[in-house]
């Protein structure tokens, strides 16, 4: 049985969450606190195997509470949050970046046309993230340890990259603001991004990363050409590559193993158009998504990263691409983006 600690400042949104979590027999909620201050409280006294918290909340709001539980406590936080209202999406984000696993979109009354499918997605979330084993990690700027698994030498390259493409899924958004944030001012490549995310979160991600990081980042668009230098996010429930340096987003493209948009599709395409040309990035998440198109991207001749373990959430689809032997590099986010930097600063050869 997963337990489930509840905490949100509203009774009505309480007692509706509850019922429908404990509508499944394998998820019983043992707790509602009705702010931060209490959540810690009551998670140091009941030790649920998982959060539900509401962002915004009087005395102690989601992030702060995120931060001060997951110092003495370690255990999987879902940040449920209102999709529309936009600055409530950056905390959540900032609430992600303390070390929540995950945000979902609180979900909507029985009378939504699609409320069955956006409750079961809800209920199954919680049970995916129970999961999650969180430790007290030390801070990446502290994870040195690096490793080659594949032979690959920077001075045997005999290209200029001319795209960066990269996915992740659970605890992805920390991760790559981890790296774009250290990327050089004038970095010369385009960036393409595969988030797994909650449908309605994607835009509060790009408002987030805008805030903290000194490139362009943007919602990508049918048709759009790759710009040096500017991020692109993946849309939500659509497939996304590339072709003839423009963004294809693709609606009709079924979702690959479940997901719209998927790595793969990114990655699969990414190495069909660039090949050696490429850099493919994948970082930490649930699942295998991605890991063999990174090993496609390899076998062209592509700069390819996985993030390592250590720094990893989960380590599904990096280790995965690791198992494959798919990764010419496997390392945290930091180091990760000094070798962007390294590889984008060499001459032409």
């Amino acid at each position: 049985m997963i337990r489930v600690l509840l905490v949100d400042d509203s009774a009505t949104t309480a007692a509706f969450i509850s019922a429908l979590l404990d509508e499944d027999d394998k998820l019983s909620v043992v707790g509602r606190a009705q702010d931060g201050a209490q959540a810690i409280r009551m998670t140091t006294m009941l030790q649920p195997d998982v959060v539900v918290m509401d962002i915004n909340m009087p005395n102690m709001n989601g992030y702060e509470a995120t931060m001060r539980i997951l110092a003495i406590h370690p255990v999987p936080i879902i940040i449920c949050s209102n999709i529309w209202q936009p600055g409530e999406l950056v905390r959540t984000f900032e609430a992600i970046e303390a070390g929540a696993v995950t945000a979902i979109p609180k979900p909507p009354g029985p009378g939504h046309p699609d409320f069955k499918r956006l409750a079961n997605h809800f209920v199954q979330t919680v049970k995916a993230m129970a999961e999650v084993r969180v430790v007290c990690r030390k801070p990446w700027q502290q994870m040195k340890k690096t490793y080659q698994q594949a032979p690959f030498s920077l001075g045997e390259m005999k290209v200029v990259p001319q795209l960066l493409a990269m996915g992740a899924s659970t605890g992805g958004p920390p991760a790559i603001k981890a790296i774009l944030e250290r990327l050089n001012k004038k970095f010369p490549l385009p960036i393409v991004i595969v988030q797994h995310i909650a449908i309605g979160f994607v835009e509060g991600m790009a408002s987030w990363l805008e805030k903290n990081i000194s490139l362009p980042v943007k919602i990508a668009e049918h048709e759009e050409r790759l710009q040096p230098g500017h991020v692109y996010l993946a849309p939500a429930d659509v497939q996304m590559g590339v072709a003839k340096g423009k963004i294809i987003i693709d609606k009709t493209a079924f979702p690959e193993k479940g997901l719209r948009p998927a790595i793969s599709f990114l990655f699969r395409s990414v190495a069909e158009e660039y090949g050696m040309y490429a850099i493919g990035v994948l970082l930490t998440g649930m699942g295998k998504d991605g890991a063999a198109e990174l090993q496609a991207l390899q076998k062209k001749g592509a700069l390819t990263i996985a993030q390592d373990e250590a720094s990893s959430v989960v380590n599904g689809m990096p280790g995965e691409a690791v198992k494959l032997q798919a990764a010419s590099f496997v390392l945290p986010p930091v180091e990760i983006s000094r070798l962007l930097n390294k590889v984008t600063q060499r001459p032409a050869p």
